[in-house]
This record gives structure tokens, C-alpha cells and sequence, in this order.
């Protein structure tokens, strides 16, 4: 994890913290501490137990972030148990913004869906969730691990829990990443699967499989290629138009043309992975270029620090972005 640096005053201060139990210092601390090791590596601050005390020593900007993380992890301990995942996000919360309320980001209004509460991880899944809240339309555009998929899926799955929308369609063009599958043997369904495995993945997560299965025979879950869209009208429905920047500029506009009353679109790509023929130019840049004027239609923009998958997979997308720039 980054350091989280500050320009404020550089006095060193000690300050101490007192968890409220035993149990609210193992889960805040970590098991062995790993929470406070984190922490500690990433703030340049020291930070030190003894029983249910912290003791936390360093520049006073940093005293006083540490203190805002292990204020965060209190309030979480306090209805579950704290997870590494809580520790990073937060941090990489500071990392992007010093000022932010993590709380107000991290802990805000949950997305509900049948399984789980979901919340957003970084500043940026915040303010997707929150700009597929205000608008009709909107562009998830970023690096893989971003969560731009999962967390349109999780909000059209409380859409149609909560009766909002009739039914989710779930949609992506029917390209293969760099490889060829040839043909594929079975019905429909069993053809388009591979490609849309994805979202099948992500739905799963959120609703159980009976459920999911009955809502799809039942025609409240769509799943298909783009293809399938042409002619038809969308109301009352949650589309998500997933791999977007494999459409070509044909596809894309009549996918974008297709929505009716009622309805909402979220369209998610990353243009750093087009796996079209080098001569057809992507739907999703040309969208991206001609769409951000119009009002109702977000282009929301992730990138490599809002990755929350493997801490490598960041440092992963990082080493090619810069690869990509050296001649």
C-alpha cells in the first residue's frame, strides 16, 4: 500500500486509543496485529499495543489519520468482524483524498441484494453507485478489478427485489479474448454461456441459485448476446451491457437505442482490452467521445488505484500502462 503522505504540521505526538473489550482489540488490532502492521507501514507512524491500549507516535498528520483508520475499524467491529479488506480500503480512501470521511464513503447506504449488504470499497465505487443513482444512463470505464461489472449488477439486483424495475438483462457481444473457441455444440444458452460466465458469476453472488434460476425461467433474468437486442424496445428494465468495448460502433448505437420507458443502462468497458479485428474500431471510445455532452448520461472513469482485487493485480495494470507508453 501507498504511503499516505501530508503536508500539515510534522510535530511528533503521542496519543492513546482504548478499544472498548478484548474482542474489539483482537478484531480492530488483527490476528498477531496484522491491521496495525498495515497500518503502521503505510502511515509512517508507530503504532504499539498492551492489552486493550493503543499507543500511536509519529508526525501529528499521521497520528491523526492512524487514528481516523482505528476509529473506522472501531465502528465496524461494533456489527462485524473486521476484515483486511477493511483496513486496505480505508487506506487507499486516505491515499486519494486525506479529507475524506471514510465512514461517509465506505459505510454509506448499502446496496441490498438477496445474499448480502454490499458497499463501496474506494471513493470512486462511490461515486459510480452514485452516479447510476441520478442518471439513465451511465459509462463504467476502467481497469479490470474496479468492480464497475459487479456493483451495476448489485444495484439492478435490488432494483428488481425492491420492484423498480420488472426485469435485469444482462448483455455482452460474443468476442473471444484472443483466442478462438470454435464451434460450440448445445442449444442457445449453452452457446452464448462461455462468454457470458461472467455475469452468470457476479448474479450468483448476490441471489441463490434456485431464485436466480427461477427468475430466469420466469423471464425476470434475461442473459444474452448483444445481438439479440436489435429491434427490440427495453422498458422497465435494468440493462447491463458488460465487455462494451468489444461492440463495434454499430453495435453500440443500436444497443443505446433500445431503451425504453422506465428503463436504465449501464454500459462497462476498458479500453486498454479491445479484442476486435485491428481494422473495426470500438463502439464504447466513439460513445464515450460523442455521449459525455448529454444530459442523464454519466461517464464515470476508474483507474488503477481503485482496483480491489490482489494488490498485484495494481501493480500489474500499472507495468503495462507504462509498458504501452515507452516507444
Amino acid at each position: 500500500m501507498k504511503q499516505v503522505k501530508s503536508s500539515g504540521p510534522k510535530e511528533v505526538v503521542t496519543q492513546t486509543l482504548q478499544m472498548e473489550s478484548n474482542d474489539q482489540a483482537l478484531s480492530v488490532f488483527g490476528p498477531g496485529e496484522k491491521h496495525l502492521k498495515i497500518l503502521q507501514d503505510s502511515l509512517t507512524a508507530r503504532l504499539s499495543s498492551r492489552g486493550n491500549e493503543l499507543t500511536i507516535e509519529g508526525a501529528s498528520d499521521q497520528v491523526d489519520l492512524a487514528i481516523r483508520c482505528i476509529r473506522y475499524l472501531q465502528d465496524i467491529s461494533k456489527v462485524r468482524a473486521v476484515e483486511f479488506s477493511d483496513v486496505n480500503d480505508c487506506l487507499r480512501a486516505l491515499v486519494e483524498n486525506e479529507n475524506v470521511d471514510v465512514k461517509s464513503v465506505l459505510q454509506s447506504s448499502p446496496i441490498i441484494t438477496s445474499k448480502k449488504k454490499l458497499y463501496p470499497r474506494t471513493i470512486a465505487q462511490k461515486r459510480y453507485i452514485d452516479a447510476i443513482a441520478k442518471n439513465d444512463i451511465v459509462f463504467g470505464v476502467g481497469p479490470a478489478g474496479t468492480g464497475k461489472t459487479y456493483l451495476a449488477m448489485a444495484v439492478a439486483v435490488s432494483k428488481i427485489l425492491s420492484g423498480e424495475v420488472d426485469r435485469i438483462i444482462l448483455t455482452r457481444p460474443a468476442v473471444e479474448a484472443g483466442e478462438k473457441l470454435g464451434f460450440l455444440p448445445g442449444d442457445l444458452a449453452e452457446k452464448v454461456n462461455p462468454y457470458l460466465r461472467p455475469l452468470l458469476d457476479a448474479l450468483h453472488e448476490m441471489i441463490d441459485y434456485e431464485r436466480a434460476e427461477r427468475m430466469m425461467a420466469a423471464g425476470q433474468i434475461e442473459i444474452a448476446p448483444i445481438a439479440f437486442m436489435r429491434g427490440r424496445t427495453l422498458n422497465d428494465s435494468f440493462v447491463i451491457l458488460d465487455e462494451a468495448q468489444n461492440c463495434t460502433r454499430e453495435q453500440m448505437k443500436m444497443f443505446l437505442t433500445r431503451l425504453g420507458e422506465n428503463s436504465r443502462a449501464v454500459i462497462t468497458g476498458d479500453v486498454t482490452q479491445i479484442d476486435l479485428p485491428r481494422e473495426t474500431k470500438s463502439g464504447l471510445i466513439q460513445a464515450i467521445k460523442i455521449l459525455r455532452p448529454i444530459d442523464g448520461i454519466a461517464i464515470h472513469q476508474f483507474d488503477a488505484k481503485d482496483v480491489v482485487r490482489h494488490k498485484l493485480v495494481m501493480s500489474i495494470i500499472k507495468a503495462y500502462d507504462k509498458a504501452t507508453r515507452i516507444p
